[in-house]
């Protein structure tokens, strides 16, 4: 209605999440799938001919099975996005803003320092997101508290040349999916997947009221899609997302690991939030409890509608899930908070 808002300043407002039903119906498959490899908060991972490339702080990773990860290439700053070049040159996006093609440094656009994604269409563009004008990507947690919107994204013809701005106030882009000559963006704190046009920026929702912050996507060998929620909503940030003044108290007064936040992993600290009767009964830690990390990976089809998900719940400990790549048959999933790489049968469900 439209006299709600104004209603909501004498009767309160409640809080409400989507629920976890239908495709989102949780499970324990992350949980129960077995390790490909034991890496330190792994991020991104990519498909190189008949390697899996996987970032991990400022090193990539070549893994393989039942072999220690070796390292292909070390950068000056934690790495934030990877992708591949039509013609096979490596493209990584860094914590310090900076961009790289095949080892060769190109200038970003002016005030993008939040490289978030990279993805390459068929026919060479490049496609780059900025997650915030006002913070780093390792600072997302603050983009959030804040309620920032600030985020864009660009193109940059095959030819090469500069970037191009196509559009713009996007809360915190996180994945890229290009799609003939429009692309698909996932924007975490609108928990929502929309379609971009590439020549306009016209846009159009997808998919919206989903029960986490989407992060990176990924295509499908049958040209559908995977999609990764890094963390879970819950009514608690809900609500302090609606407090100003707490939260602004919050964010001056408290560190940053023990802000009512979604996180990558939780049950670390006793001095972490969302510890009560509610999340924990005489010791054992309720799967269905709220929680502030989970893992969730979601396999979409070629409407970009959800078939069915895999979980990692909030007594689990997969959570953090921002990449995933299908390679030979196989779905190979980073999980920063659980410091692995999993691998299951991206056909055996």
């Amino acid at each position: 209605m439209i006299l709600d808002p104004i209603l909501d300043m004498f009767r309160g407002k409640a809080v409400t999440i989507p629920p976890l039903d239908g495709a989102f119906r949780p499970n324990t498959r992350l949980d129960d799938a077995p390790a490909f490899a034991e890496l330190t908060e792994p991020d991104n991972l990519l498909v190189s001919g008949d390697r899996l490339l996987a970032s991990s702080g400022n090193a990539v990773y070549s893994l393989a099975a039942e072999t220690e990860p070796k390292v292909v290439e070390t950068f000056a700053s934690p790495i934030t996005a990877l992708a591949l070049s039509p013609s096979g040159e490596l493209t990584v996006g860094l914590e310090n803003g900076k961009l790289l093609i095949g080892g060769q440094e190109i200038s970003p656009p002016a005030g993008v320092r939040c490289i978030t994604a990279l993805a390459y269409a068929e026919d060479g563009t490049l496609w780059l997101t900025n997650g915030s004008l006002d913070h780093t990507p390792s600072q997302w947690a603050a983009d959030l508290m804040k309620k920032g919107a600030s985020g864009s994204l660009w193109k940059r013809d095959a030819a090469g040349g500069d970037f191009r701005k196509v559009a713009g106030d996007l809360a915190f882009p996180y994945g890229l999916h290009p799609v003939g000559g429009d692309v698909l963006v996932s924007e975490s704190w609108r928990h929502q997947l929309v379609r971009l046009d590439g020549a306009t920026g016209s846009r159009s929702t997808l998919l919206t009221h989903l029960p986490g912050y989407p992060a990176r996507l990924s295509p499908s060998a049958d040209g559908a899609a995977w999609l990764t929620l890094f963390a879970p909503r819950n009514r608690l940030i809900e609500f302090v997302l609606q407090e100003t003044h707490y939260r602004q108290d919050m964010i001056d007064q408290v560190p940053p690991a023990y802000w009512i936040a979604p996180a990558l992993a939780s049950s670390r600290s006793f001095l972490e939030p969302l510890q009560c009767g509610g999340i924990r009964t005489m010791g054992i830690h309720k799967p269905w409890s709220p929680s502030r990390s989970y893992g969730l990976v979601v396999r979409l089809d070629q409407r970009m509608q959800p078939q069915f998900s895999l979980h990692s719940r909030a007594n689990g400990t997969r959570h953090g899930i921002c990449s995933v790549a299908e390679k030979d048959g196989r779905l190979f999933i980073a999980s920063r908070g659980g410091d692995c790489v999993l691998a299951v049968d991206a056909g055996g469900f």
